[in-house]
């Protein structure tokens, strides 16, 4: 993500989630911060952000801080290789465990991360401005053997129940599986 990608991103994020959004300078403040931070986007044929993911690792800790996808988008493995892009991201960083938080109603993301190997850890009542509250989840980093399915050949593909029967394209950016919010 580049800072010309901010005010596509906030679109969306207004869209995806209007309780929640972060404003536009709350990502502008996190792509001034590329020694703790990394953002990315996916983006279409026609160069539309269709996806976006950002990562804060202050060492040993790494934090998914957003992730998201267009709805129309959704179960074509764009989430699962953004999230493989940002866990990589964090062992580069060389952080230990990665955390996130998601949404206790939202069953959908749940099963993504838990596919990945991020175990609940906490709950945080209340945490959502409706009220709902946030799982904390973490995935420990020396457990961490790649993307679910890469040695059956599925890397990037989304967990069996929410494969859509789309191809993936060859680009990972341009790609992702769930429309979640993980902060």
């Amino acid at each position: 993500m580049t800072g010309a990608d901010v005010a596509a991103v906030e679109e969306l994020e207004r869209a995806l989630f209007p309780l929640d959004a972060w404003p536009l300078q709350m990502f502008e403040d996190e792509l001034a911060q590329p020694e703790t931070r990394s953002y990315f986007v996916a983006v279409d044929a026609l160069d539309r952000v269709i996806a976006y993911a950002g990562l804060m690792c202050i060492e040993p800790i790494a934090d998914v801080q957003t992730i998201a996808v267009v709805p129309e988008r959704e179960g074509q493995g764009i989430g699962t290789q953004l999230l493989t892009l940002l866990i990589d991201e964090a062992g580069r960083r060389k952080a230990k465990d990665v955390l996130l938080e998601v949404r206790a109603d939202n069953p959908r993301a749940q099963r993504l991360y838990r596919w990945f190997g991020f175990e609940q850890i906490h709950i945080r009542p209340r945490y959502y401005r409706d009220g709902a509250d946030a799982l904390i989840m973490r995935l420990e980093l020396d457990r961490w053997t790649g993307a679910p399915g890469a040695d059956a050949g599925q890397a990037g593909q989304a967990p069996p129940a929410q494969q859509a029967g789309t191809a993936l394209q060859t680009d990972p950016v341009q790609q992702t599986d769930e429309t979640e919010d993980a902060r």
